[in-house]
């Protein structure tokens, strides 16, 4: 990092420390004629909407509820609607009032209706002060009328049951999880077809300019992280003159998401890379364990060759602890959600340290290694809860979005021999990453949403948007939000070297470049990239703890009626990360 980006950085640090934002000069907007208008299709099919009147009336302690109409088929404005529910939570400073700021978690299929209830736990005072914060449930997600692909939880057990083991080892597992997810991709092509088919990225973002003009706003400002950044890029290009400001964290680059003739008989990692992500993360740490010694690490002695003889031997036997059986993919799986947090090093060193004391040949483990390894794997599969998809209709969600935005193999089939290809890849984690589509195989998913947007990419908006990536992102690549900066002609990249997905809250420059952009649409310097507060094996073994919430309260996880039940943080609390799902 340049001395210049480190004395921006300490910058940005004093102003956020000292709780001032001072107005910066903002950020220029493309002159007018320059930039690219909503395209007349865009602009006849949600304009022809009227606008909902939103009765909104208080709801879970601080929140305001309300629910709104739109169009399935924004083609037939006046033909069957479907309900839309949103929550905000008001700005306090009602006098200095932006407007709004909508707000998506990612997944697809996350609740931003919980992230706004969330709000004041996670995001600066600043931005609870001057705006609304609004959270839309997409459509066929959460309080928003549902998708579902099957008549009843009953009769989606057997498929879950099978998808539950995260991804496939071996040909009999493959054959298993290859008719899972076909029986899910069925399901969501006949039963849920109705509005699976009319879940693209695209209609979301018309509901988004609908649900604008509804909370009064001239021009839409938006913070998405994970997949919510699609959501963030598909406004900017289908309505390039309607936003304020968009801020995108942990990037998803629309092209590859999307697939072109090239790339359509890709599995959809295969253009994204988010394996690779997690690859070059897990390496970095398991090389930092190694340089930092046994005094910071208790794997540094070969790290990497431990790792790889606790994954060789959970491949050929699984380990159980005290009546709890852990895969090989179990472990991945676990290694994987360890990722996407900023502890990630000591939680994947401790586990890993843990299982090499139960799976090297001819161990013969006390009874307190198993309790210790047991209380580890529980620890971390709590954290990692929020990724998993139980059947409240999340999978379909998840399902129904990405199968309808992008192209995929014509065959399942396919998927074993590239999903092989990605763990040579991307070591370990290639698999992982390769089977979460199998779903949307051509010969699976039969439904389409004919009014999916493909691109183009590469409008020239009205107002800059800011682009936000971290290096050792497990889940979004940061190529893909350089690649997303450089897609968008008026696009800014702020980087960040922080551990865990998106960057917001893991250092007062990332918090605050945000929060400036947001207030006053003041860009960060070409080239800012900040620093991570949380950085693996800076501390001795006896001052690390693992991160763990008090009183168990896990905001990701959490429903509305569960956060309000935990009550308003502290006002002088420090802030936790946003509740990404992705």
């Amino acid at each position: 990092m340049s001395l210049p980006s480190r004395l921006l950085a300490a910058a940005a640090a004093g102003l956020a420390l000292a709780g001032t934002l001072i107005a910066p000069a903002t950020a220029s907007a493309a002159a007018p004629g320059a930039y690219a208008l909503t395209g007349a299709t865009e602009r006849r099919r949600v304009d022809s909407v009227k606008t909902p009147k939103l009765n909104w009336y208080s709801c879970y302690d601080w929140g305001q509820c309300a629910t709104a109409k739109v169009p399935l088929d924004y083609d037939s404005p006046n033909g069957k609607q479907i309900t839309l529910a949103l929550l905000r939570v008001p700005a306090r400073d009602q006098k200095h009032r932006i407007g709004s700021l909508f707000i998506n978690p990612g997944g697809p299929g996350g609740s931003a209706t919980a992230m706004a209830l969330g709000a004041p736990y996670f995001l600066s005072k600043s931005i609870l002060d001057r705006f609304d914060v609004v959270g839309m449930d997409p459509r066929g997600v959460g309080f928003s009328q549902q998708v579902d692909c099957f008549p009843s939880a009953a009769r989606q057990l057997p498929s879950l049951k099978s998808l539950a083991m995260g991804f496939p080892w071996g040909a009999k597992q493959e054959k298993a999880f290859i008719t899972a997810a076909q029986s899910e991709a069925r399901g969501c092509s006949t039963t849920g077809r109705e509005l699976a088919g009319a879940m693209s990225t695209a209609e979301v973002a018309r509901d988004m300019d609908v649900m604008r003009r509804a909370v009064g706003d001239a021009k839409l400002t938006y913070l998405g992280f994970s997949y919510g950044t699609a959501l963030g890029q598909y406004y900017a290009n289908m309505f390039p003159d309607r936003f304020r400001a968009v801020v995108v964290d942990g990037v998803i680059d629309p092209k590859a998401w999307v697939g072109g003739t090239a790339t359509a008989g890709q599995i959809q990692d295969d253009r994204l890379h988010s394996a690779d992500g997690a690859w070059k993360a897990l390496a970095e740490i398991l090389r930092r364990c190694a340089a930092a010694g046994p005094t910071k690490c208790e794997l540094s002695d070969a790290p990497m060759r431990t790792f790889r003889a606790v994954a060789e031997s959970l491949k050929a036997k699984p380990v159980t602890l005290d009546g709890d059986t852990i895969t090989y993919a179990g472990f991945i799986g676990l290694v994987l959600s360890a990722l996407y947090e900023p502890d990630a090093g000591d939680e994947i060193t401790d586990l890993t340290a843990k299982l090499y004391d139960l799976t090297t040949p001819g161990a013969k483990p006390s009874s307190t290694q198993v309790a210790l390894a047991k209380a580890a794997v529980t620890r971390m599969r709590s954290r990692s809860a929020g990724r998993e998809f139980p059947y409240d209709n999340s999978f379909d969600a998840y399902s129904a979005v990405m199968c309808t935005d992008g192209m995929h193999p014509a065959h399942g089939s396919s998927w074993p021999a590239a999903a092989a290809r990605a763990d040579k890849r991307a070591t370990y984690l290639g698999r992982a990453w390769a089977w979460a589509s199998v779903q949307c195989a051509g010969d699976h998913w039969t439904v389409r949403d004919e009014d999916a947007y493909t691109g183009p990419f590469n409008k020239l908006t009205a107002h800059p948007v800011l682009v936000v990536g971290s290096f050792w992102d497990p889940a979004t690549n940061y190529d893909d939000a350089v690649k997303s900066s450089r897609l968008l002609p008026n696009a800014r990249l702020l980087s960040s070297n922080n551990w865990g997905h998106t960057a917001y809250g893991t250092s007062a420059c990332a918090t605050t470049w945000t929060d400036r952009y947001l207030l006053f649409r003041a860009l960060p310097p070409r080239g800012t990239t900040c620093v991570g507060d949380a950085q693996p094996f800076t501390k001795p073994l006896t001052s690390t703890a693992a991160a763990a919430s008090v009183d168990g309260f896990n905001l990701r996880t959490a429903t509305p009626a569960e956060i309000a039940a935990h009550g308003l943080p502290p006002a002088n609390a420090p802030k936790i990360l946003p509740p990404v799902i992705g």
